[in-house]
């Protein structure tokens, strides 16, 4: 019956106050009366815990006036007893099993005409929920949520840096396991052990995609056997122990590449890199960093082989606002946390990528990424 909750460091009461706060606040603005917080990134944002979701209901009730209320069942309690529930002005309201808690919920709100659902919420809870809450209008809360969680603060963006850091150095000692006869998976155990031995909770994700591989964007890794003169795309990221999280990836090549076009066409992928990072900064467009990458790619000949969006939000999340993709006309502001990588991809043959995590300050951008983004030709 043991459950396990994801401890991490967490911001101090004041923060995690004035976040409940503009919580509120958000919900108010939306014409919502409260949001529904189930256990994942956003309780973590609050309150500064993740909780499990499970089939027993935990939410945290955030009306947009009142205080709010955590509803955990009885044997989860002990899990969020480190919560500073008084210095937060949160409630703690247990159940046991053969109790309804969506009744419990219910019986908080009164008599609601729109609530705001965690994205990520259990369909079982979601159904429920809408049982007890009679005639209510339930909504998606993410993208309220979103827009206290896309302008990180200063404590935020040190644990990104922080997590960028770590991740470079697990790319600075890719070659001390990259060589030929060896599998993917032989390779893609090693970096995660390193991606914990450099300051991680753990690996979240390790893509080695060597030769025809790489030009799979979320390839894993295999039992392929990498040979020299392969093309390998190397990304790779985690959480570390605040929480955030790390996302990059490098290029390597497993002694000269054997394709005569690799030198040529990287050097459109790093062109491309260079200028949307270097369009970074406050009031233009996530779509406008888009086209900075794209437009590059294309016009050298390659746009078919660049199929995904230039970057995406991290932070609590490795995917979370803001998106760098076309149509996304957000402009952006100081704070806001994102990847940038574009890749180039020739199907059964090779691909590259070239990822770094950037922010955009006050002035302009700051990478946390700051190993070398030409090809790394690794001795073979």
């Amino acid at each position: 019956m043991s459950r396990r909750s994801l401890h991490t460091p967490a911001p101090d009461a004041a923060a995690l106050r004035a976040r409940l706060d503009r919580a509120r606040g958000a919900a108010a603005k939306a014409d919502t009366d409260a949001l529904l917080i189930a256990p994942g990134s956003d309780l973590r944002y609050l309150i500064g815990q993740a909780g499990g979701s499970f089939e027993r209901l935990t939410t945290l009730v955030v009306p947009a006036e009142g205080a709010p209320a955590l509803v955990v069942p009885k044997l989860e309690a002990p899990g969020y007893a480190d919560i500073p529930a008084d210095e937060l002005g949160i409630d703690i309201l247990t159940w046991v099993d053969g109790d309804d808690p969506y009744r419990l919920v219910a019986g908080r709100l009164g008599k609601p005409g729109r609530v705001a659902v965690s994205d990520f919420t259990p369909a079982l809870h979601v159904l429920a929920l809408r049982g007890a809450l009679g005639a209510a209008e339930q909504i998606l809360a993410g993208p309220i949520v979103r827009e206290l969680r896309m302008r990180k603060d200063a404590a935020e963006i040190d644990a990104l840096r922080k997590a960028g850091a770590a991740i470079d150095r697990v790319h600075a000692r890719v070659g001390e396991w990259l060589r030929p006869g060896r599998t993917e998976a032989e390779v893609g155990a090693d970096i995660a052990a390193a991606i914990v031995e450099e300051g991680h909770d753990r690996a979240d994700f390790v893509i080695v995609g060597s030769g025809p591989n790489g030009a799979s964007p979320h390839h894993d890794v295999s039992e392929r056997v990498i040979e020299r003169g392969d093309v390998v795309v190397v990304d790779i990221g985690g959480p570390i122990p605040e929480g955030y999280n790390s996302d990059s990836t490098r290029t390597y090549a497993v002694g000269e590449p054997r394709d005569a076009d690799v030198a040529e066409t990287f050097a459109v992928l790093l062109a491309a890199q260079r200028a949307a990072v270097a369009a970074v900064r406050p009031g233009v467009t996530a779509e406008s960093i888009d086209a900075a990458a794209r437009d590059i790619i294309t016009d050298a000949g390659f746009g078919e082989y660049f199929i995904h969006r230039t970057g995406h939000g991290i932070g609590l999340d490795v995917h979370e606002e803001p998106y760098i993709i076309k149509g996304n006309d957000l402009p952006l502001e100081p704070g806001m946390a994102f990847s940038v990588e574009p890749g180039i991809y020739q199907a059964g043959r090779w691909g590259a990528r070239i990822e770094d995590i950037v922010v955009v300050t006050e002035t302009g951008v700051e990478s946390f990424n700051g190993r070398p983004h030409e090809l790394v030709v690794l001795d073979a």
